[in-house]
């Protein structure tokens, strides 16, 4: 039988740049601009073959953050339950948005400061920047490749979850970048949920300049730490 793997992947980022249509599309394949605003937290999931002998269980957590911010943004403004145990995230702007852009750089420095792998390293992060299919970008693509290599992002894309585009892979990139971490004998089997840590970071080999990966799927960046 196929090992079961389970992976908790925080969606964060301000409000009404797409956390929820992104989680929605992703697992249901769906999409509607009539979501209402998260308040506190969603959950999602999805299982996924993903080869003969392993299977995936993603358990999506869509997480309202800036709805609570009252002038005291220098921490994530939510329960610690709520992103306690988390394997990878996702920190999602708008590109017709410069203040959602640069709230991600307060969420990034946040998760790795409290959210930390089995060996106390930062968990896996992915920038992405919603809504390309609209023309006029107050983010440049520049602006996103400095900023992801600045906060060693494993990652950055330009997606658009209205014409679903970059979203399969998205998903693909994050779940091998944590897949390739585990060890045989440490996979996260769902029975043993202390288990369900990461040992390492990124392998050094993603230490080189950005381009496109076939790890992470067509049109997904990888960053040079």
């Amino acid at each position: 039988m196929p090992s079961d793997h389970l992976f908790k992947i925080l969606v964060i980022g301000r409000s009404k740049v797409g956390k929820t249509s992104f989680v929605q599309h992703y697992v249901n394949g769906v999409f509607s601009e009539g979501y209402k605003t998260t308040i506190g937290v969603d959950f999602a999931m999805k299982t996924i073959e993903w080869s003969s002998e392993q299977t995936m269980r993603l358990q999506f957590w869509d997480i309202e953050v800036s709805s609570h911010l009252s002038g005291q943004e220098d921490t994530l403004p939510f329960t610690r339950a709520f992103y306690k145990d988390a394997h990878a995230c996702i920190i999602m702007f708008d590109l017709t948005s410069q203040k959602s852009f640069q709230y991600c750089t307060l969420l990034k420095k946040t998760v790795d400061d409290v959210i930390l792998s089995g060996n106390g390293l930062p968990i896996p992060c992915i920038l992405l920047g919603n809504k390309s299919d609209l023309t006029e970008h107050a983010v440049s693509s520049q602006e996103i490749e400095d900023t992801s290599r600045l906060l060693q992002f494993i990652a950055w894309k330009e997606i658009s979850v209205k014409e679903n585009i970059h979203i399969e892979e998205t998903v693909r990139c994050i779940v091998e970048a944590l897949m390739e971490k585990q060890q045989p004998d440490e996979i996260l089997e769902c029975a043993r949920p202390k288990d369900e840590i990461l040992e390492n970071q990124l392998e050094t080999k993603l230490n080189r300049n950005t381009q496109q990966s076939s790890c992470c799927g067509a049109g997904v960046k990888r960053n040079a730490f």
